[in-house]
């Protein structure tokens, strides 16, 4: 369902705003209203490669969602590594494993597994 759902959120399908992928992933994820719409809002500046660290921008949400389980957050690095052979936004790119698409799905079901 999240997964869906977050991938809804990234590509604006069915009836979904478009957003980027970190506001994507959070935006899913946002479970009770745990996640303020102004840090969804404020994700704005952390897809394209412009997370901390250049990070990937659906990544970048797990470090959010994930804040108080750091174990939990190396367990969706190494999912993403795997899949997409890096976990910064620029290197990801340039490997042209994984599209964002796959991104935000690989971060999404890592994180629905937690």
């Amino acid at each position: 369902m999240f997964v869906q759902k977050a991938y809804n959120y990234f590509l604006g399908k069915e009836g979904y705003q478009k957003l980027n992928c970190c506001q994507a992933v959070l935006s899913a994820f946002n479970v009770q209203g745990r996640i303020s719409i102004k840090e969804i809002y404020d994700a704005k500046s952390h897809g394209g490669g412009k997370a901390p660290e250049g990070r990937c921008g659906a990544l970048h949400a797990a470090y959010v969602i994930l804040r108080e389980h750091p174990e939990k957050i190396k367990e969706c690095e190494a999912a993403l590594s795997l899949e997409a052979g890096a976990i910064t936004c620029r290197e990801i790119r340039r490997l042209r494993k994984l599209s964002c698409a796959g991104c935000v799905e690989t971060v999404a079901l890592c994180l629905q597994k937690t």
